[in-house]
């Protein structure tokens, strides 16, 4: 074997990680791949319910928030789908397309994915160091210098990746120690917060209909101006809302929250059909039967525990006779039915969270390469750079097509 010519460290076994690994590793170039759980790709293995919605087919910068989103556009078309497709079938590792352009392994499990990574980083010589908890880096002479979980140097690097992630999912080994080694570089990090997450309510109504799930149109507003509108499932919990569609809009809510803006959330709780259809369904099952309570007749229309807490909140008695509700009121009942709104106090939290927003600011970093314009040879990918992605594999792709940029580029 030949002189080394390179050390690389890698720091974070990521998707970001464990492609930049890959593709540094060359002969003559050692790559350490640095983990601080026992395994590699840990948030790999639970994304998509252990599925592993690995990318998108149809990705663009508007999929995606953060500062400057339009950080991104290079990174995505070094390493598009196509490429990132490609990719996978060479090391073994074949995707499924779905009909709304969401792509997983075809194997439908997220296992897959980490196998074909670790069998390819053994072949290629990467040294997969796990149970190593990276605490800081310094620089001298043109030389990165490692300290491990108990302070002693390790090894010398020309070049170093930070692909650590953030706080998302703590309770996996996320944690700040990235951000913190690149604030110790000079680097300014917007604060980091919860995306993909469930958002809490400034109200204590939800509890009345905690474990209820249906389906909703959900409209979020933004100091009272509509921005995003979606359907699907929502789940009433006893802190607020969580549910796909809540998650497909909780990243721009937790975008603004994070600015201190106002949120509010609309609930259409009859997204299929007519207002003008219910608020005649209602008048005339009060009409015909004089016995029903209003309670009677919304249990018909919707989920026992909803229907209690609408006219709890409304302030009308369950047991009030249908019958005698006036035009007014069944007016009101109907447009709460179709715009119920939820002030939004806050996210549920880095626990609950799928992804993480803020990070390290991107006008600091070369979107070509990745790499630091504050300090020479310190590239960083992935989730610690303040890009997010909405829910469909946009997270991972950005991780994917970042890290193969860094590890490109690292070796030059």
């Amino acid at each position: 074997m030949g002189k080394i010519k390179k050390n690389i460290a890698v720091i974070g076994a990521g998707a970001a990680g464990l492609i930049a690994a890959s593709i540094a590793k060359k002969d003559y170039i050692n790559v350490d791949l640095y983990e601080k759980n026992a395994l590699i790709g840990k948030k790999i293995l639970i994304s998509g319910n252990g599925r592993c919605n690995i990318s998108n087919a149809d990705i663009s910068q508007n999929d995606y928030y953060g500062e400057d989103i339009s950080f991104v556009k290079q990174p995505m078309e070094n390493f598009g789908f196509r490429k990132l497709k490609k990719f996978c079938m060479d090391m073994g590792l074949l995707l499924d397309i779905k009909e709304d352009k969401r792509v997983f392994p075809l194997s439908n499990e997220a296992k897959s994915v980490v196998f074909a990574f670790e069998n390819l980083l053994n072949e290629l010589g990467v040294n997969i160091i796990t149970n190593t908890a990276v605490s800081r880096i310094q620089k001298s002479n043109n030389v990165f210098f490692i300290y491990k979980n108990e302070g002693k140097i390790n090894e010398r690097y020309d070049a170093v990746l930070l692909s650590s992630g953030c706080r998302a999912a703590p309770q996996l080994g996320a944690d700040e120690s990235g951000l913190n080694i690149a604030e110790s570089f000079g680097h300014t990090i917007n604060k980091p917060y919860p995306s993909l997450v469930p958002l809490e309510i400034n109200s204590n109504i939800c509890r009345r209909m905690d474990g209820v799930k249906c389906k909703a149109g959900v409209s979020l507003y933004v100091n009272r101006r509509k921005i995003q509108e979606v359907y699907g499932d929502i789940l009433f919990t006893k802190y607020g809302i969580s549910g796909f569609a809540i998650l497909d809009i909780s990243i721009a809510a937790s975008f603004h929250l994070s600015k201190k803006s106002n949120v509010t959330i609309s609930v259409n709780l009859l997204p299929q059909i007519e207002r003008q259809f219910i608020d005649s369904f209602i008048r005339k099952a009060a009409c015909k039967h004089k016995s029903f309570t209003i309670l009677d007749i919304l249990c018909g229309i919707l989920p026992y525990k909803i229907a209690r807490a609408l006219l709890y909140e409304l302030g009308i008695e369950t047991e009030m006779k249908a019958h005698t509700l006036t035009e007014k009121l069944i007016k009101t009942l109907t447009h709460k039915m179709f715009d119920w709104r939820f002030d939004i106090a806050s996210t549920h939290g880095f626990k609950y969270a799928e992804a993480c927003g803020g990070g390290v600011k991107t006008s600091e970093i070369d979107n070509k390469t990745m790499e630091s314009k504050i300090v020479k040879g310190l590239y960083f990918a992935g989730e610690i750079i303040d890009i997010v992605g909405k829910r469909g594999g946009y997270n991972l792709a950005f991780s994917f097509a970042s890290g193969y940029s860094a590890g490109k580029n690292m070796i030059i």
